[in-house]
């Protein structure tokens, strides 16, 4: 009985060292270098470079903001020590965040659609987004904000926007880069991605893509 025990032992062992190897080291290295052979950009996560500079990714959402500076041009920070921050105003902003557009943490909410502290949150967003960008457009109205311009994406770094969003964020776009609106408009257009495969979810306009566009052009 001895024996036949060592024996199950042994064949268990055996097939852990055996199935590790072949499930956790050699069809991982097999996929990720199928990736790397035919499909580089996308297995390295859509990088985009600019100059040579990784300056994000087509796949994740970031801010757009500057620091805020006080009197004597230092960057204020806040009682934690953190810096102070506030809207470029020359770029798209993104979709807002839950966590600060951190990749490593990607996660929705808990909060309830019907709670006081998404209704809370929800409503400082939609008074930030008038404040940005009710002076550049002036018949904008709290009623016309569109959904994601103050609701967070499942993930918390959604790419995109809606080109209702883009639209209006448009005005303040062109009025700072002095550009035309029907310009800004066309740039939309160009960096707006269809349905997936014509069919499935919404179209969205992609922010980082969008903002290195505009300064590529305002940089001629």
């Amino acid at each position: 009985m001895l024996r036949s025990i060592r024996k199950e032992l042994l064949a268990s062992l055996i097939a852990i060292v055996v199935l590790t190897l072949a499930l956790g080291v050699a069809y991982p290295l097999v996929v990720t270098g199928i990736g790397q052979v035919v499909f580089p950009h996308a297995a390295d996560g859509n990088q985009v470079k600019v100059n040579g500079q990784l300056v994000g990714s087509r796949l994740l959402g970031q801010s757009f903001e500057k620091p805020v500076l006080d009197r004597n041009g230092k960057a204020r920070v806040d009682a934690a020590g953190n810096p102070v921050t506030t809207p470029d105003p020359r770029y798209f902003q993104s979709r807002p965040s839950g966590d600060k557009y951190n990749p490593s943490a990607t996660a929705f909410s808990n909060a309830g659609p019907n709670g006081a502290d998404t209704r809370d949150a929800i409503r400082g967003r939609a008074d930030s987004y008038l404040a940005l960008e009710q002076r550049y457009d002036r018949s904008l109205t709290r009623a016309a904000i569109p959904p994601d311009a103050v609701q967070t994406s499942a993930s918390g770094v959604d790419p995109q926007i809606s080109p209702a969003n883009a639209r209006i964020q448009a005005h303040r776009i062109a009025a700072v880069r002095h550009l035309p609106l029907s310009r800004v408009d066309r740039s939309i257009d160009d960096h707006t991605d269809g349905r997936g495969l014509g069919v499935l979810g919404e179209p969205g306009v992609n922010v980082l893509e969008l903002n290195l566009a505009l300064d590529k052009e305002t940089s001629r």
